[in-house]
């Protein structure tokens, strides 16, 4: 399930690419437009910032930026960013892997080749949307069988 945080962040991003000329936006406008607490949003942000997502700018004319268009900014990344790994089982995450505990072999382990299977079509759809598709048609984001 995806996480409060990652559908702020998500939201948040939405929102900043609609401003024109890319033009900044401060914390507390986001999150007065968005419903989203102004402390929580903040550490959004700044970890978006961190990642090389946003700009920000001191001031009174400050504020946040995309850094990159929003054809550059995929949904998997973001999410991955803010909630880690996208797998539903340790051992089926391509980026966090770990053994699960309780797994006497991998090779033979039939819920593991299932789960990659999941978390294959599960992150290429995310992987393949950007937040332009996004804001192209939020309601029509095609899934191929």
């Amino acid at each position: 399930m995806l996480s409060k945080k990652a559908k702020y962040a998500l939201k948040a991003l939405v929102l900043l690419c609609k401003q024109t000329e890319r033009e900044s936006m401060q914390i507390g406008d986001i999150a007065r437009e968005e419903s989203i607490p102004k402390k929580f949003l903040e550490l959004i942000l700044l970890e978006l910032k961190n990642h090389g997502i946003l700009y920000s700018k001191r001031g009174k004319a400050g504020g946040y930026s995309l850094l990159k268009t929003p054809a550059e900014i995929n949904l998997a990344d973001i999410i991955r960013i803010i909630d880690g790994p996208m797998a539903f089982t340790p051992c089926s995450s391509k980026k966090f892997y770990r053994k699960c505990e309780e797994c006497k072999d991998e090779k033979t382990c039939e819920l593991r080749h299932v789960m990659i299977a999941v978390r294959d079509a599960f992150c290429n759809v995310l992987e393949q949307t950007s937040l332009a598709d996004v804001l192209a048609s939020p309601l029509l984001i095609e899934i191929e069988a």
